[in-house]
């Protein structure tokens, strides 16, 4: 396997979809999802999922993770702020950072379009995201106790969120990514819909 320094980070094109949707689809858990498993051959991209919304992990040639950032509402009001909506990284090189080197490039793109604030959303059973969100800075704002019906329990809706304007270091907490990462697709927020 290529180094993690051969990793490439980059905005999605159009010609991404097949690949991403396969990504989507392998990547998909009922640790981190609220939506139904998506078919593979289900488009990634609509009105609503643009290419330019995601950022696409590369290595070796091949797309092996994504995150993508929206702003949460359509309000003026609520421009500074943007929210991570699906965060996946393939299995075959999950445990080697990357589903944090995607968290943090979305911050900083959300950072340098000018957002002061970057929010998510994550269930209350997924402990290896929590443990990652919190490494890059994230912290609980609020929880919605059992929000959703998964696979017969009922499960916390955890809001999380870190300041875009303090550009303090985590790098000193990675091994705590590292181990997020590693267990799975417990990396990502659940999508929304």
């Amino acid at each position: 396997m290529p180094d993690e320094d051969d990793l490439i980070i980059r905005t999605a094109r159009s010609e991404d979809e097949r690949e991403l949707a396969v990504l989507n689809h392998a990547a998909w858990s009922v640790l981190a999802d609220v939506s139904p498993q998506p078919p593979v051959e289900d488009p990634v991209f609509d009105e609503r999922h643009t290419p330019e919304q995601f950022l696409l992990a590369v290595l070796d040639g091949r797309i092996v993770g994504y995150v993508r950032q929206v702003p949460p509402t359509p309000l003026a009001s609520n421009r500074h702020v943007r929210q991570i909506q699906g965060l996946a990284v393939d299995g075959t090189v999950r445990g080697r950072g990357i589903g944090r080197r995607l968290v943090e490039a979305a911050c900083a793109a959300a950072r340098a379009g000018g957002a002061r604030k970057m929010s998510l959303r994550v269930l209350g059973w997924n402990a290896p995201a929590r443990r990652l969100y919190e490494s890059c800075g994230f912290v609980v704002e609020g929880s919605l106790a059992e929000e959703f019906l998964i696979d017969g329990r009922y499960v916390d809706d955890i809001w999380m969120a870190r300041g875009l304007t303090d550009t303090a270091d985590t790098a000193d907490t990675a091994d705590a990514a590292d181990t997020a990462d590693a267990a799975g697709r417990a990396a990502g927020t659940h999508r929304e819909a």
